[in-house]
Parts: C-alpha cells; structure tokens; sequence
C-alpha cells in the first residue's frame, strides 16, 4: 500500500535540530504519538499543528506538504 505523506514535522525538527523527545516535552504529548506524526502514520489535529509551529518557531505551512507542484 502506498503510505502518503501529509505532514513535514519529522524534516522541520530536523532544520531545527531538535528531537521528537523534545517536541514531546514542549506539548507536554506522549512520545509515542509525536512519533507517528514523524513517520506520517497519524495526523495531528489542526489546533495542534499550530501549537507544533509556534514552538518551532515557522509558519504553520512549513509543517504540510503542498497540494499545488
């Protein structure tokens, strides 16, 4: 099956150099699901996504992958 990738928050910690231990900590979230947000197996919900932006500091649109090429 073909897994679609919807979110970036794995590459944008990466730019960042943080960790999803890290995220985890800051949206006081259990590591298990910020790992699968990583790996695009779940989806944060729309609240959440902005709260992920805010404490890395980019704009909400960095954390999605485009729909327009």
């Amino acid at each position: 099956m073909d897994r679609h990738i919807f979110n970036r928050i794995k590459a944008v910690l990466a730019e960042k150099g943080k960790t999803n231990n890290w995220l985890a900590d800051e949206l006081n979230m259990n590591r298990t699901t910020i790992s699968k947000w990583c790996r695009n197996e779940m989806q944060p919900r729309i609240e959440t996504l902005f709260q992920i932006a805010k404490v890395l500091e980019v704009d909400v649109r960095e954390l999605l992958i485009s729909t327009k090429k």
